[in-house]
């Protein structure tokens, strides 16, 4: 095999690692909330919501540390054992304690980085010019293809399951933990890519494994500068307009993630099926990222045309399905008791609306993020650890801060604060993208 189809492959690796880890995680994230109503002990006093902020709360903050820790004991270890880290996080739930249950949150948050910061420095050096905007829509369509059999197994589980039983838990929570521990161990299966890959020296640096003590010394002595080029490249004009946008995805993550399935399953005008619902708006939610990841990032019909039309498309189809959900959806859905909510919106609920909502979310949380990818692997390649940590620092920080307020703020106040910052967010993006083009005339940039 060649160097480009070895690269390929790790690609197509990586994307499967992370779609069986996610499989369980993403599944987990989405049914959290509401497993959680459904708990039949008196002492077990926690929230999903709270949960989530923390995870992205202590993500944020290390990011800042996890380029040096992915230096020391390279990406593949770095994945496998974040990996392990995620897989105790869904144990846990067979069995939940409050405290077992707020000490995963902190230390999955910490894995969490190391894992992202791995991930985004792996797809970098498997990847050229010519391929970065291929190759982050493989990663992404294989990784939302997670959103689609993990819920499509919560959906006929709980098919007219007015309440979870903790039978029914424990049950799914078994299988997701094992489908996690199934994409830890695939990380290994990745190769090194061969010389004619041409990584930069500093991927180069971050791809070393071997253990002899003169190379520990190397990548040790790399930590402290690692953290600190995170924290330059942080305040360069490319980043603070890339920011706005990648804060954006922090917060729809969080809405697409766990706050809509939790509405949908408080809906009780959908009927005793509402909680099986909540696997079903996965299943659409990951039918809309496969759709974009594939059109927009691996068949990369949009090259000529630049980043700006996919990321004014992604605009586009979540502001129509905002509109829709705020007419369809009850606007106390979020924090409704586990019974559920009575009210109406404007218009009689409908459960083909919400699940067009769920299609839609992920289609245009997929324009996004795939392109985000591409820019950020583009202008950063030289820099490409240091540069994923600060995009998940950003990332991470605003979901954690959506999840802390989805516990107080009814639905229609949560949608108009993504209307703002997606608008914002899009401009950015666009000022972003002609910075890029204007600075690099003489490469070859159609090529992306």
């Amino acid at each position: 095999m060649g160097p480009e189809g070895k690269t390929l492959l790790n690609i197509i690796i990586l994307g499967f690692g992370f779609m069986f880890m996610f499989t369980a995680f993403q599944t987990c994230g989405n049914i959290e909330q509401t497993v959680i109503k459904s708990f039949n002990s008196t002492e077990f006093h926690g929230s999903g919501y709270t949960s989530m902020a923390i995870i992205y709360g202590v993500f944020s903050a290390s990011n800042l540390i996890a380029p040096s820790v992915v230096a020391v004991i390279g990406p593949q270890l770095s994945m496998f054992f974040s990996g392990l880290v995620y897989s105790g996080y869904i144990a846990m739930f067979i069995h939940p304690y409050t405290w077992s249950f707020y000490t995963a949150s902190v230390v999955v948050g910490i894995a969490a980085a190391i894992l992202w910061t791995a991930q985004g420095n792996l797809l970098t050096i498997n990847s050229t010019d010519a391929t970065i905007g291929r190759n982050s829509g493989i990663f992404w369509a294989l990784l939302q293809f997670s959103l689609f059999f993990g819920n499509m197994y919560i959906y006929f589980a709980w098919h007219g399951h007015v309440h979870i039983s903790d039978k029914d838990r424990q049950t799914v929570f078994i299988s997701l933990t094992v489908i996690s521990l199934v994409g830890s161990f695939l990380f290994f299966l990745i190769q090194k890519p061969e010389p004619e890959a041409t990584p930069s020296e500093a991927s180069e640096s971050l791809l070393q494994t071997e253990s002899t003590e003169s190379a520990s010394i190397v990548l040790t002595d790399m930590c402290p500068l690692l953290t600190e080029k995170a924290l330059q490249l942080s305040v360069t004009k490319e980043m603070l307009l890339l920011s706005i946008s990648i804060a954006y995805t922090g917060l729809e993550l969080t809405f697409y993630s766990g706050v809509y399935g939790t509405c949908i399953g408080a809906m009780t005008q959908f009927g005793d099926d509402a909680k099986s619902l909540i696997g079903l708006s996965g299943i659409f939610i990951g039918l809309g990222e496969i759709l974009g990841g594939g059109v927009f990032g691996m068949l990369n019909k949009c090259n000529r045309f630049g980043r700006n039309p996919v990321v004014l498309l992604g605009l586009i189809t979540h502001f129509v399905a905002f509109y829709l959900i705020f007419l369809n959806i009850a606007s106390d859905a979020p924090i409704a008791p586990e019974e559920g909510t009575h009210l109406q919106a404007y218009i009689t609920p409908s459960v083909e609306v919400a699940l067009l909502c769920s299609f839609l979310l992920g289609l245009g949380d997929s324009c996004f993020n795939t392109q985000l990818l591409s820019i950020v692997g583009f202008m950063f390649r030289e820099d490409s650890a240091p540069a994923f940590a600060v995009f998940k620092f950003v990332q991470s920080i605003t979901a954690a801060l959506a999840f802390f307020y989805s516990n107080y703020l009814l639905l229609h106040w949560q949608l108009l604060i993504m209307v703002v910052v997606g608008f914002l967010g899009t401009l950015s993006f666009f000022v972003a993208e002609w910075v890029v083009v204007s600075s690099r005339r003489d490469t070859d940039y159609d090529s992306i």
